[in-house]
Order: C-alpha cells, then sequence, then structure tokens
C-alpha cells in the first residue's frame, strides 16, 4: 500500500513541476528556463516530502518505542510479581515441609508416651518363669507363651500388615469408605488371623497395643487418601479394653485432639457384642471422642431388634448388618414383624427407620448379585463384602510411609507388660 501511494504522490509531484515549466515557458522565458523549473520544483517537492516523511517517522518511531518501554515495564513488574510468588511459595513449602514434619514428630512422641513406665520385656518374663509341660495346663501355659512370643516378635520386628477393605455405595458401587484390618505374621511370613491371637492379646493386655498401632497407621492412610478424595473414611476398628484402660486411653485422646482434621473421615468400629457390654468408663470415654467430632460405627450385628435411642446417644452413625441376616429378618418372614419391639414396623421401613435415627446402614458380607438385589429392595445405600473387593494388603512402599519408630513398637509392649503386672 505504501508503495502504490508513493507511486501516486511522484506523479503528483511531476504533474505539479511539469504545469511549473508549462507556465514558465508560455510567459515567453523560453524552453530552457521552462526545463529548469521542470526539475527545480521537483527537486522542491521531493525535498519537501522527504523531510516530512522523516518527521512522520521519527513520530512513528517515538511510539513504538514507548510502546516498548512500556511492555518492558509491565514485562518487570510481573516478572517481579512472579518472583515474589514463587518466594512465598517457597516459603510455603518450606513452612509446610517443617509443619508436617513437626506435626509428624509430635504424633510419635505422643505414642512413645503411651511407654515411659518401663519394666522388664515379655522375653524376661518368659524366661524368668520356666514351665513344665508334664501336665495339661503346663502345655497350655507352654502354647500360650509361645503364641503369645510370636505375637511379640511380630509386633516388635513389624511383621504387621493393613488391609482395606472398600464400602460402596448402592447401585453406582462408588468407594466411600475403607475398613481397615490388622493382619500379623509369623517368622515362616505367614498371615496369622486374629482369630488366632486376640485371645492370647487380650489377656496379656496387647490389645491396646495393636489399637494404638492400628491408629497410627489409620491416620496416615487417612492423610494419605484425603490427597485424592476427601470424601473417603476409614472404620478403624478399637477395642473395649482399648477405650477402658486408664494408661492407653488418655494418651489415645490427646492424640485424636491434636488431630481433628481426622474426624470426618476416621470412624471407630466395635462389635455388638462389646458395644452392649461396655460400662460407665467406656462409655465416657466414647463420649470424650465424640466430644472432639468422632463418629462410630457397630459390626457383627446379630439382631435387628436393636435399640435405636441408645445408638443415637453414643454417637453411633453407621450400622453394618450382614446381607444374609437383613435378607432372612426382613425378606423371609412370611408376614411377620421383623422387629419384636416395633411391630408395627414392615421390612421396607427398617432402612428409613435407622435413618431417621440418623445411622446409616450398610450391608456386609455381600457375596453375590443376588444379595445386592435384595439389599437394594430393601432401601439399603451401602454395601461391603468379597463381591465388592477384598481385603487386600497396602503396598509395601505405602506401609512403610506409616510404619510407627520400632523403638514405639518396642516401649508399647513394655508398657503393656507392665500394665499386666499391675
Amino acid at each position: 500500500m505504501r508503495k502504490i501511494t508513493g507511486g501516486f504522490l511522484f506523479f503528483g509531484y511531476l504533474f505539479i513541476a511539469l504545469t511549473i515549466g508549462a507556465a514558465i515557458w508560455r510567459a515567453g522565458l523560453g524552453a530552457g528556463p521552462g526545463a529548469a523549473g521542470v526539475l527545480g520544483a521537483l527537486g522542491v517537492l521531493v525535498g519537501l516530502h522527504a523531510v516530512i516523511a522523516g518527521i512522520l517517522d521519527r513520530r512513528a518511531l517515538r511510539k513504538e518505542i514507548a510502546k516498548v518501554r512500556e511492555a518492558h515495564r509491565l514485562l518487570a513488574d510481573a516478572m517481579e510479581s512472579t518472583q515474589g510468588a514463587l518466594t512465598e511459595l517457597a516459603e510455603a513449602i518450606e513452612s509446610g515441609a517443617l509443619s508436617r514434619t513437626e506435626a509428624l514428630t509430635g504424633e510419635v512422641r505422643m505414642l512413645e508416651g503411651l511407654v515411659q513406665q518401663m519394666s522388664d520385656s515379655i522375653d524376661e518374663r518368659l524366661a524368668s518363669s520356666p514351665i513344665t509341660a508334664d501336665t495339661y495346663e503346663g502345655r497350655r501355659q507352654v502354647q500360650s507363651n509361645t503364641l503369645l512370643k510370636t505375637v511379640h516378635d511380630a509386633l516388635t520386628e513389624n511383621r504387621i500388615d493393613l488391609y482395606l477393605q472398600p464400602v460402596v455405595t448402592l447401585p453406582q458401587r462408588r468407594t466411600v469408605f475403607y475398613e481397615s484390618f490388622t493382619r500379623l505374621r509369623d517368622p515362616s511370613n505367614r498371615v496369622m488371623m486374629p482369630a488366632e491371637y486376640l485371645s492370647v492379646a487380650e489377656g496379656e493386655g496387647l490389645l491396646p497395643a495393636i489399637d494404638n498401632l492400628l491408629l497410627f497407621r489409620c491416620a496416615q492412610i487417612v492423610r494419605r487418601l484425603a490427597r485424592q478424595d476427601r470424601k473417603v473414611g476409614v472404620f478403624c476398628n478399637i477395642s473395649l479394653a482399648s477405650l477402658g484402660d486408664e494408661t492407653f486411653f488418655p494418651q489415645f485422646l490427646d492424640f485424636l485432639s491434636q488431630n481433628r482434621d481426622l474426624k470426618d473421615a476416621l470412624i471407630f468400629e466395635l462389635g455388638q457384642a462389646t458395644f452392649e457390654a461396655r460400662g460407665a468408663s467406656e462409655a465416657r470415654n466414647m463420649a470424650k471422642l465424640a466430644d472432639l467430632g468422632f463418629r462410630f460405627s457397630i459390626d457383627k450385628v446379630q439382631t435387628l431388634d436393636l435399640d435405636f435411642a441408645d445408638l443415637q446417644r453414643s454417637d453411633v452413625r453407621f450400622i453394618k448388618i450382614a446381607a444374609d441376616l437383613l435378607i432372612e429378618q426382613l425378606l423371609d418372614l412370611d408376614g411377620a414383624a421383623p422387629l419384636a419391639t416395633q411391630p408395627d414396623i414392615q421390612a421396607a421401613d427398617f432402612a428409613p427407620l435407622t435413618r431417621r435415627y440418623g445411622l446409616e446402614l450398610i450391608a456386609e458380607k455381600v457375596e453375590s448379585e443376588k444379595q445386592v438385589v435384595d439389599i437394594l429392595e430393601l432401601d439399603v445405600a451401602m454395601g461391603q463384602g468379597h463381591l465388592f473387593g477384598e481385603p487386600r494388603a497396602i503396598k509395601e512402599a505405602v506401609l512403610a510411609e506409616t510404619d510407627p519408630p520400632t523403638e514405639f513398637v518396642r516401649s508399647t509392649l513394655k508398657s503393656a507388660e507392665q500394665r499386666r503386672r499391675f
């Protein structure tokens, strides 16, 4: 476009110069002066054009320079702002890392606070009390001590696995909770089921130590899951012995009071028989946990005729009932009332009844699709069982992140031994 404009201007200047030359020639001055007039006029016009064009170019250049300077200033401001943001981010990351390390150190120190009262180890007790195997009682005691040592060694040598089983919504089957299980391994790495060791562990006062380890790991797993989905919670089993233990529970409560961020994701679970066997001390301690915002769950339910008002008062928010029991006592009744204490309640009313008391019903031990159809008919909103996923061990890399210190495990066992002796 500039070339076309320049061409038009040149011909315009030429036309003006020729006009001036023609005027000089017609004035009788002759052809020579006329030609000189043409060249002079053309030169003057081109010179003026060059001067004006130079002025305009300099103005345009100054504007471009001003724009570049403004852009440079904005870029410098942006770089300064970005640098400030990066500095703040680095400080936040460093501060967060330090606070997280301090928090974890605090947790470990709290756990180690459970074991300040030292005494002889279990190995020393076993060595100092020789027992003959010549009698039935002696053989039974030898077997008990052998199992006790196996449990003791599994704890001290960190042969402890954490298993998680999903709890899903129905019918979508979206995982909303996990139930946690602790499994010990013997020296040959054979997994020991709870039925094998819980009796001796309870008799020797080791249940609080096992619950302690489970709580520590569940807390770390909950935090790890929260990075991906804050709506996923974990059911963590707790024993009546732990709720009533005068040494364990105060430190347990202190740990949770310092970690209230876990309250929406950590649910403590007891069996129905354990819940009903609680005494005044255990009930008070459950209330203290509830005051911190933690919730409870009841599993291993044997009858649907429950005291829902008592469950509500005790801050129980979940009831796990075996799918077979639900179907047997609600669908296979031939017209009979499912609840003896509430004869007006029909099968379809059971799930809505639990919700009126603030209780979420979970069908556990779901093994088949037919059971799913039946429990959906009963308006059950959540399920758990091998059909939706078997309990699976946490990967070693993840489990290693949740390992409590070795000294803590050893000290916990010594504390348990001291409680046993007194």
